[in-house]
């Protein structure tokens, strides 16, 4: 206020001076007016204009405010989520690695269980085999002890030219399967 009582002071003295100044500056009594209106339409502004404005600015700082709390409120959640599914992660690849790791222990078993089976059935069909190798060379030496029995009598027979008694027969027979034991 004092700078504008100042410049029309300043201005009134070169008033007289310079004509150039006059143009510039208005007239006193439009100056003190304006002043007055000024003062009007400043006062009416800060009573009730500045007030509205100062309320309208502090419910949008409040309702940043809220978005802003209600922002980290969704971050904080939005980050324990986070923290729950990579938790929940974890545990289904760990749950996924002893499914995997069971499946193949149970394969192993199995493997084993087949081999030591099959090795088994393999001892019984070859014990199984040599006895009856064992069994069918019985019978075949027993076939041959007989049919040698008959032709070394019939042999004899002819050789000797007469007919032998059976405990002779026997006789000479046990003696050449004996013969044919010790070749």
């Amino acid at each position: 206020m004092q700078f504008l009582i100042a410049a029309m002071v300043l201005a009134q003295e070169e008033g007289e001076s310079s004509s150039n100044v006059s143009l510039v500056l208005p007239e006193t009594n439009e100056l003190i007016a304006g002043i007055i209106a000024f003062a009007i339409v400043f006062f009416f502004v800060w009573k009730w204009a500045l007030p509205t404005l100062n309320k309208t600015l502090e419910s949008r700082q409040q309702a940043v405010s809220g978005e802003l709390a209600d922002a980290e409120k969704a971050k904080v959640e939005a980050e324990s989520l986070l923290a729950d599914y990579k938790a929940q992660m974890a545990e289904a690849k760990s749950e996924g690695n002893k499914i995997v790791e069971d499946a193949r222990v149970s394969a192993e078993q199995m493997k084993a269980d087949v081999i030591s089976k099959a090795e088994s059935d393999a001892d019984g069909i070859r014990n199984k085999a040599r006895d009856e190798a064992s069994t069918e060379k019985s019978r075949a030496l027993s076939d041959a002890k007989s049919q040698v029995g008959d032709i070394s009598v019939d042999l004899a027979g002819k050789i000797v030219g007469e007919a032998l008694d059976a405990d002779a027969h026997k006789a000479l027979i046990d003696r050449y399967l004996a013969d044919l034991e010790t070749l």
